[in-house]
């Protein structure tokens, strides 16, 4: 990836490090009290919230057929209006229908939910937080927080909200700086409309990849914005990066140059390791089996 980089990824993740995060007047010394009172708290409304999804009815979801996007690469620059030609339309498959309908008779015969198990989910996501926050903030900052603990939960001194706005206010700007940049770069490029328009799996998951001169990589689109589930790299000319863990990986962010013989393609996938995938090929055929 030459723009979103998974350093251009992780960035992302640092733009909002101020979110949820509330001011509390004992987050300047370590207090198990106030850690042991705050936690209940917490866990007391995720509990909550976690009982309001359980009681969701997927019934919902069959109202997303025909519902419109657009593709990170059409999204207009400046301000400009979307135009129609830009947008997707999402036509819901048979196969996500029924599966949907199993998700409707599923959620009829649910068990009641289980309070034991929310508890230990809460736990288990406390301590994710505090060994992220040592990622997302720099060390200078992070040795001025008095209980980890306590910041996990999302609670702060007033002077750490204040570094934490200003730094996630520098870091956007950081990332706005390169998606524009992207943006420019790609609808520069001379790409045909009938790839340019289809050549997008944001969100889908990858189920197979077949290497050799064809390329072939089928993907699971639910929860994507395309029903196209192949992509065929024709004639591959060259595998510049072809990292580990692709297969089961969800494809995030794709970058596509013409080249004299074809085309350079770039893939970004979340998961392990952040796997990449960069070829060049003569053609790329995207269809739905």
């Amino acid at each position: 990836m030459k723009y979103l980089t998974q350093e251009w990824y992780e960035l992302c993740q640092r733009t909002g490090l101020h979110f949820g995060m509330r001011v509390h007047k004992g987050a300047y010394v370590h207090d198990e009290a106030l850690y042991l009172r705050l936690y209940k708290k917490k866990e007391k409304e995720f509990m909550s919230q976690r009982r309001d999804v359980y009681d969701v009815d997927p019934r919902f979801m069959l109202g997303q057929d025909g519902a419109q996007g657009v593709a990170l690469d059409k999204w207009p620059l400046d301000g400009d209006q979307i135009s129609e030609e830009d947008t997707m339309v999402y036509h819901m498959s048979a196969e996500e229908r029924d599966r949907i309908q199993q998700l409707i008779a599923a959620y009829d015969v649910r068990p009641p939910f289980d309070e034991v198990k929310c508890k230990e989910e809460f736990s288990e996501i406390q301590e994710w937080g505090r060994m992220e926050v040592f990622h997302k903030i720099p060390g200078e900052l992070s040795s001025r927080i008095a209980d980890m603990r306590v910041f996990a939960l999302g609670y702060c001194t007033r002077e750490v909200l204040r570094e934490l706005k200003q730094l996630s206010k520098e870091n956007e700007k950081r990332m706005i700086l390169v998606l524009d940049e992207f943006r420019r770069t790609q609808q520069a490029e001379d790409i045909p409309e009938h790839i340019r328009s289809q050549f997008g799996f944001h969100d889908c998951t990858v189920t197979e990849l077949t290497s050799g001169k064809q390329m072939v990589m089928r993907l699971d689109t639910q929860g994507g914005f395309t029903n196209n589930n192949k992509v065929t790299f024709d004639a591959v000319d060259e595998i510049i990066r072809q990292d580990e863990h692709i297969v089961g990986s969800c494809w995030i962010y794709n970058e596509l140059y013409r080249t004299d013989c074809g085309y350079e393609v770039h893939v970004l996938f979340s998961g392990e390791g952040m796997s990449e995938l960069i070829i060049r090929c003569a053609d790329i055929v995207v269809e739905q089996e």
